[in-house]
């Protein structure tokens, strides 16, 4: 698939001033109750409702979107958010409709926040070795999203100085996701509670290890993924002198990994086999990410020679997709065939021949196969965003909107349709559909102000289209709603 291009990128200040102005006044009143902390399992309803925790969420998404390096891959969005379902699927008090992804970087981490959702760096999945190992991880990281412990430790925090929920919050997204940046800007406001915030984040450790690890077992995964993975994590890093970003917000002493070993044991061992679509995502994110196509191309031959693979199916398939970042697409046309041929709704296949066929301006092969598939398998991310692109890129631009927007109507939030439909419309000359579909796209980064910047210029060039115009002006009116209610939290 297609790698897209950030359009914006958003400062972080509107967002952090915003919250750090809405817990002052519960910070405040706090401040008589200084020695009351929640009890594990409470849901810190008084610093927190359910319905900010959700726009909250909502907003440090967009702000993550337009900041960070996230992999916009329909393939491996779908492969996370399957795996991650599976577990909330089976998870208790859960709130919200989890949104899993995927951020660019090979530093091992991972990290939730509010509203459900949770971010996994791409090293981690290259660095577990089973998919009950990164199972585990969501499904710790699932325990504190449904344990709201972040909204509890804002609750502590608040109860025991009241500077330190304004400095805490404007530092909370950072921290999360760069550890080392995050953890020095928050330290300042914290430093007179550092024990009590150590502490906390202990319990809420050992509570979502609990939690997580029944979850991993109730999901028919390998309960000992857990403690396996903690102690690979631990070996690997003990003598480091700078520990990964995981480490530094998850730490593992040995009485945390000694205590998920013996509640693994609680549950049946359960040896699975090597799952297909792991080593696919995987050898996905290796070679499309990861390292040079040259040495790449060496690495997965030498495992096809000596057979040192997990999957065959995926070494060769980590082959077919290296080829193609080295540009030597009759080679990787050539796997990709003989895998499809015997897995043929295999979609990790399928994205990767597209982009084959469309490199080589084969685009009747491309939409001939995609065309079978959306028919199969109608808006599927994976199928409907390859469609909408190999029509685009074949200039069938008025079938490839017809795709995209239909898709829009299942997820109305897709940030690659609305990138794309954004590029069909600038070919097209469409430049007042353009601006619109812009819009949409900034809104999704978190820039509501030059969102509706776009809208208005948008509403200038459709005059001939009443209609439109009135959609127009009814979505300018939902951003600034939208700005408006983020900053009445």
């Amino acid at each position: 698939m297609f790698k897209l291009k950030t359009l914006f990128q958003a400062s972080s200040l509107t967002l952090s001033i915003a919250l750090a102005t809405s817990f002052n006044a519960n910070a405040y009143i706090n401040q008589n109750d200084k020695n009351k902390l929640p009890e594990i399992g409470t849901s810190a309803f008084s610093v927190l409702s359910l319905d900010k925790e959700r726009q909250l969420g909502q907003a440090m998404m967009r702000q993550l979107r337009a900041s960070s390096p996230l992999i916009q891959d329909p393939v491996l969005i779908e492969y996370i958010n399957d795996l991650g379902n599976q577990l909330v699927k089976n998870a208790q008090d859960v709130h919200y409709a989890f949104e899993f992804f995927i951020i660019n970087n090979e530093e091992i981490n991972a990290f939730a926040f509010f509203g459900g959702h949770v971010g996994i760096h791409s090293g981690l999945i290259t660095t577990a070795d089973t998919e009950s190992e990164l199972a585990s991880v969501l499904a710790h990281e699932i325990s504190h999203v449904t344990q709201r412990h972040l909204a509890r430790r804002l609750e502590s925090q608040s109860q025991t100085h009241a500077l330190t929920m304004a400095g805490m919050i404007s530092g909370v997204l950072l921290s999360l996701v760069n550890p080392t940046v995050g953890m020095a800007a928050l330290s300042a406001s914290m430093a007179a509670t550092q024990q009590a915030s150590i502490n906390y984040t202990r319990g809420n450790e050992k509570e979502a290890d609990r939690v997580g690890i029944a979850l991993l077992a109730n999901s028919d995964f390998d309960p000992q993924g857990a403690p396996t993975f903690f102690a690979k994590m631990s070996e690997k890093y003990r003598y480091a002198s700078k520990p990964p970003a995981m480490l530094l917000t998850h730490p593992l002493p040995e009485s945390r990994i000694a205590d998920a070993r013996q509640r693994a044991h609680n549950y049946p061992v359960r040896p699975l086999a090597p799952k297909l679509e792991f080593e696919l995502a995987k050898a996905r994110i290796k070679s499309r990410y990861q390292g040079d196509s040259k040495t790449n191309i060496g690495f997965y031959q030498r495992q096809l020679t000596k057979k040192t693979y997990m999957v065959e199916e995926a070494a060769l398939y980590g082959l077919a997709l290296s080829y193609f970042e080295d540009k030597k697409y009759q080679q990787a046309k050539q796997v990709l065939k003989q895998l499809l041929q015997k897995d043929k709704h295999n979609l990790f296949y399928v994205d990767a021949l597209t982009d084959v066929y469309l490199a080589m301006k084969e685009f009747d092969s491309a939409i001939s196969m995609l065309v079978d598939l959306n028919l199969l398998m109608p808006n599927n991310q994976v199928v409907s965003l390859n469609y909408g692109n190999a029509l685009f890129t074949a200039k069938k631009y008025d079938q490839a909107v017809q795709v995209l927007q239909d898709f829009l109507l299942v997820q109305p939030n897709n940030f690659i349709a609305y990138d794309l439909l954004t590029s069909i419309y600038r070919q097209q000359g469409k430049m007042g559909l353009m601006h619109m579909h812009k819009a949409e796209v900034l809104a999704l980064l978190g820039g509501y102000n030059k969102a509706i910047d776009e809208l208005q210029t948008s509403y200038s060039l459709l005059e001939s289209k009443p209609l439109l115009q009135k959609r127009i002006k009814a979505r300018i009116l939902q951003f600034q709603e939208q700005e408006s209610r983020l900053k009445r939290l």
